[in-house]
Parts: C-alpha cells; structure tokens; sequence
C-alpha cells in the first residue's frame, strides 16, 4: 500500500494496487473508490481529509 497526500487540496490517496483502473464510485461526496476489472479496490481517494479526521494516519500498535 502506498499513501499520497496533497497538503495544499488535503486529499488523501490510498494505492492498495498497481491494476489498471476500470471503474470508479463515489461513496459519498468526498469519498471515491476505484477499482480493477476483477472488482478489487485499486485506490480510495478521500477529499478534505484533515477536515475529515482522515489525515494524518494513525498507526495502531500491535499488543
């Protein structure tokens, strides 16, 4: 997984996959999700994602 975020626009990209993007839906205003042909998730896209608690990421710690 590889996360993008653009600090001026606060949009937050998480790439789970390398796959060609054959579609794309949106959850939600501000949520977007793309997939591949096999109808796995390639990216998710989130707008305003400071203002959306998204960003920063929060690493769990494992117990």
């Amino acid at each position: 997984m590889r996360t993008t975020y653009d600090e001026a626009d606060d949009i937050l990209v998480l790439h789970l996959s390398d796959k060609e993007i054959v579609r794309e839906r949106s959850q939600d205003w501000n949520t977007h999700i793309s997939y591949a042909a096999d109808d796995s998730i390639v990216e998710v896209v989130i707008l305003d994602a400071s203002k959306q608690g998204a960003w920063p990421l929060l690493r769990s710690e494992a117990a």
